[in-house]
Order: structure tokens, then sequence, then C-alpha cells
């Protein structure tokens, strides 16, 4: 016997157009949000930037691919990495899956490491992305927009006070690295304009910020159980390969 109430369908229409109000209201405050954010100040990039890609040496205008719009996921894979760890796979199985979208709307995406470029091939032929893929380590393209940390010095990540949750753990092991080689990445999107052979940063976010990119967030919100993960957070993710038939 379930605990949940439960109710006749009159009863339940009733509460589900009483929550559909707030859910319009949240929606026309997402709508303005997104203006806002449409509308927020540019700064101009001066330093062209270098990148390792699978055609050689690029600058950071050349990423943008032929389209005026860049998104930038910087994947949180360092020089001591061994793999991506799951979350940041999760976020790359998104953008992925994205792909000819955001390309018909002008937009290209474009996952950006510190890692060496031959590690990064490697990973994204075991989890079969078309995603564009590049190497930060010939610049501090990284180190500049606050996606990694000098030296591996595990400072991309402030622990909190009541300590680090069990996934930086988790993860690092899945990473194959220790969690100080973890802490120098982490976890952000940077947006870029190309205008008149000119690039402007127009957007940048981190941490929860960057929970747009993961897509079953919002369809967890949207079910029973929801994200049903506690204390737990995020420690149910695996790579896309590791879920097994379920």
């Amino acid at each position: 016997m379930t605990e949940h109430n439960v109710v006749d369908r009159e009863e339940w229409q009733a509460a589900r157009a009483e929550l559909l109000v707030r859910e319009k209201a949240h929606t026309r405050m997402g709508d303005e949000l997104a203006r806002q954010r449409r509308e927020l100040p540019w700064v101009q990039v001066d330093n062209p930037y270098r990148f390792d890609t699978d055609h050689g040496p690029r600058t950071l205008a050349q990423l943008f691919h032929g389209r005026s719009q860049l998104l930038v996921y910087h994947f949180m894979f360092g020089p001591s990495y061994q793999a991506g760890d799951p979350v940041n796979s999760s976020i790359a199985d998104t953008l992925d899956a994205l792909l000819p979208h955001l390309q018909a709307r002008d937009v290209t995406p474009v996952l950006v490491s510190q890692a060496p470029l031959a590690k990064l091939q490697a990973y994204k032929r075991r989890m079969g992305w078309r995603l564009r893929w590049v190497s930060a380590a010939p610049s501090d393209f990284n180190l500049d927009f606050g996606a990694s940390t000098p030296d591996q010095q595990g400072q991309a990540i402030v622990p909190p006070q009541d300590g680090l949750p069990p996934i930086v753990a988790q993860n690092a092991a899945a990473a194959g690295t220790d969690v100080a080689g973890y802490l120098s990445e982490a976890p952000v999107v940077s947006v870029f304009v190309l205008q008149d052979g000119v690039v402007y940063q127009s957007y940048g976010t981190t941490w929860r910020g960057v929970e747009f990119l993961m897509g079953y967030y919002p369809i967890l919100d949207r079910v029973p159980k929801g994200r049903d993960e506690d204390d737990g957070w995020q420690l149910w993710l695996r790579r896309h390969d590791e879920y097994g038939n379920r």
C-alpha cells in the first residue's frame, strides 16, 4: 500500500490546476532571466589563446567553426586524469545529442580540457561522442576562465566548511587520479561571440549553474521519486556504458 496521498480524479485535477499557476509563474520568471542573460554586457577577449585540436593548433576564434556563437564546456579532465568522470561525461552526453540542433541555431558547442589531446581523443572514442574536444594545455585559457588551477594545486574546488561531498572521492577514483589532482579542475560554462573578427565573452557560470546541461535532472524533477539523491548527491551517476541492462 502506497503511503502517498491518493485522491479521486476531480480532487487531483484541482490540485494540478493550483500547481500549474505556480509553474506558469516560474516559466515567466525563467523567460525574464533568459532575457537578462542576453542583455549582459560583453567583454572583449584580447588573448587569441591556443588549443591542440584534431586538426592541429587552433585559436579561440577558430573554434567557432564558421558560426558566431561558441558554447564552451570546460570538461573536468586534468593532466593527471586517466578518464572523464561520470558526471562530466553525462554533461557531454547531453551536448552531443543536441549537437545538430545547436549548430542549426548558429551555436558551436566545444569541450575544452587541460589534459593532453591524446587522452581526450582516447576517451572520446570510448564514449562515441561527435563533439569537438580540444586541449587547452598550450595556453592559460582554462586558468583564466576559472576552470583549472596551475600545477594541479587542488584549488579549483573550494571545500565547504563541513568537508567535501562523497562524490568528489568517487569521481576522483573514476577519473583515475587522486583527490588533489581531481580538485585541480572545476565545471565551468563559458559563452563567446565572434563579431567582425573580434571575440567577446557574453556569459559564464559554474557549479549548479551548469545544471542546464544535465538534461536528466528536469525530467527527474517531474517524476514521483524526483532526484532521489538525499545525501548521496550524484553518487548514482555512471558513464552511459556502465549502467548495464535495466
